[in-house]
């Protein structure tokens, strides 16, 4: 579907008034990330809308990998955001002006929107990002330092931002975030970034081994001198 048949016609192929945000997490140099996409001015979270005849999961799954280049990642539902005055025409509008295209205020996409976010944790060395049509750029970007974006899209990262403190406290996910082998200390500082907060290095690694998740490898060999802490991996992941 072209861009023209996407804005005159996208009601017909799409639920109407409904769409998905995706907070894709990613990890480097002892931040969380996140993948945005530029449009105009402005940066928005990777998202898309429902054909009539695909459920909501096979959406959030098509998205995720059209963004990401991804198969299978993580993905967990987050929240609804429908606020009464939630439209983005003005944003619409700025964009055809300045993309050269045909504006008409009676376009679907200028209706309100009520969205389904979900939350993903990705390897970012495993990523692929593409440039979709409406976007100009992607990028990563520091999850507590966000550029100017789209209406409410900066509430619905730090809700995800919010939500993972929460998760990671009673469920084993942040291993996502990083290569299919890692280090103990690795996963410490991962866990120590997201929770804001020293935790003691002992008893974390004491908790994480007792959760009986992740198999111990030979150590990790460092050209440089000191400790060479051993590796892990999930063991259900093959070798």
């Amino acid at each position: 579907m072209d861009l023209k048949e996407f804005y005159e016609r996208g009601a017909e192929y799409f639920l109407p008034n409904l769409s998905i945000d995706m907070v894709i997490i990613g990890y480097r140099d002892h931040e969380l990330k996140c993948l945005l996409l530029q449009i105009g001015d402005k940066w928005l979270l990777p998202g898309g809308h429902i054909a009539i005849d695909e459920s909501v999961i096979d959406a959030v799954k098509r998205i995720l990998r059209g963004r990401t280049g991804l198969q299978e990642t993580h993905m967990k539902f987050l929240s609804i955001f429908g606020d009464k005055n939630r439209q983005f025409s003005e944003e619409y509008k700025e964009f055809f002006e300045k993309s050269g295209l045909p504006w008409d205020k009676d376009y679907w996409l200028n209706n309100r929107f009520v969205t389904l976010s979900y939350y993903s944790l990705v390897n970012i060395e495993n990523t692929h990002p593409i440039v979709g049509q409406f976007d100009e750029a992607f990028d990563w970007f520091n999850i507590d330092d966000l550029p100017n974006m789209w209406m409410d899209h900066k509430s619905i990262i730090k809700e995800a931002r919010n939500r993972l403190k929460g998760d990671i406290l009673h469920e084993q996910v942040t291993y996502n975030l990083l290569a299919n082998h890692f280090t103990m200390p690795e996963l410490h500082q991962l866990h120590q970034t997201i929770l804001e907060k020293k935790l003691d290095r002992s008893r974390f690694q004491k908790k994480m081994l007792s959760s009986g998740m992740f198999e111990r490898l030979p150590k990790r060999q460092n050209e440089s001198p000191g400790s060479n802490p051993y590796q892990y991996r999930l063991k259900s992941e093959n070798p």
